[in-house]
């Protein structure tokens, strides 16, 4: 018998997430996820009266097509999966993985060259589709996460299938101070930036792009931020694991770049002109994601945390810059990972991971759960 949370969770994506209607096609990028769960998507696509098409992916056999990759394929890849998408009104990818390094070992290079080319794909389901993206649970994610495997299923299909309607009517408020802010300054250990987000905009993210979901997010303007941002959270990026990352910025450039493996950094970073440039600013606060599982689309909302983005912009709210790569490095304030601030125009919002303006403190941990 099928879990009952799958069910769930698949009526969610299919009418919440991507809010599918009735003669819509969308895309169902499995990768590495149990064929139960796939048929219970399939079938709850089908009840809204959607035409689902089905992608199934394994991380082992996509490592080995990469490692023998070349221009001419990835360009034939490219307009083969573009023919597919422009088909598509919407599209759902759930990824696992057994090994969340599996790609480590493949050349920066090639990883580098496969990015830039079908970046163009990623650009059309982004803009041009409904899109929702999540991880699948595995006992991987669960040792990263420092949980059993059993844990970290709960965990993970609590903050999956949580009231994201009630999330979204607490979010308007920041999105909407977000929205009229010009200067910000974000304070901590190691930590000392200001930026411009003046006329950018901003976005709230309640469970209609990513699951799990709780962030507001906005972006610098290009040549504005100035000053040193350490981060204390892993981050895990091209099947690498990067800690102790610190940034120095100048005229919204990366000049400076050091982790505990500086050189690969300073590769991925030099993919492109654009790879040095802000493309996000973010705040985060789901009240069920208290530690980084080096994982992003659960790292970049745990409750008190920050993530700025090295690379592109995205359309909604964004500055133009242009990258292969978004690569989204959190910064947790809460006082037991050192703390912080983050400052608006002048006036203090969030100190310690808790927001202390009135309209806002709904989106602390106490008002959510």
């Amino acid at each position: 018998m099928n879990d009952p949370r799958y069910k769930k969770l698949a009526h969610l994506l299919v009418n919440y997430s991507t809010a599918l209607k009735r003669g819509d096609r969308i895309l169902l990028d499995m990768i590495d996820v149990p064929d139960e769960f796939t048929v219970e998507l399939i079938r709850a696509v089908r009840a809204a009266g959607a035409t689902p098409f089905v992608e199934t992916r394994h991380t082992r056999v996509g490592r080995e097509q990469l490692l023998g990759m070349t221009p001419d394929q990835a360009s034939d890849v490219r307009d083969m999966e573009m023919h597919r998408m422009k088909k598509m009104q919407a599209y759902i990818a759930i990824r696992g993985a057994d090994n969340m390094t599996e790609n480590a070992d493949v050349p920066s290079d090639k990883m580098q060259m496969y990015a830039r080319v079908i970046r163009p794909v990623q650009d059309y389901r982004v803009n041009q589709t409904r899109w929702c993206v999540l991880r699948w649970p595995t006992p991987s994610m669960a040792q990263a996460a420092g949980m059993s495997t059993e844990a970290f299923e709960n965990l993970y299909f609590d903050v999956c299938t949580m009231d994201y309607a009630r999330m979204a009517r607490a979010m308007v408020p920041l999105e909407k101070l977000m929205s009229r802010t010009d200067r910000v300054h974000i304070k901590g250990p190691g930590t000392d930036l200001t930026f411009s987000i003046k006329g950018i905009g901003a976005k709230m993210c309640k469970g209609d792009r990513n699951i799990p979901d709780g962030e507001v997010f906005s972006c610098p303007t290009r040549h504005s931020a100035e000053g040193t941002i350490q981060f204390n959270t892993p981050t895990l990026y091209s099947g690498t694991k990067f800690e102790n990352v610190r940034l120095e910025l100048k005229g919204g450039k990366i000049v400076s770049a050091t982790a505990n493996n500086s050189k690969r950094i300073n590769e991925i970073l030099d993919t492109d002109a654009g790879a040095r440039f802000i493309g996000e600013f973010s705040l985060g606060f789901n009240p069920h994601i208290q530690n980084p599982m080096c994982d992003i689309l659960f790292d970049e909302k745990i409750a008190g945390s920050l993530h700025f983005t090295p690379g592109q912009a995205y359309e909604d709210c964004g500055n133009g810059n242009k990258s292969a790569i978004h690569w989204d490095m959190v910064l947790i304030q809460r006082k037991e990972w050192g703390g912080g601030e983050v400052w608006f125009d002048g006036r203090l919002i969030r100190k310690d991971g808790l927001f202390v303006v009135k309209e806002l403190k709904g989106l602390n941990p106490a008002g959510l759960k």
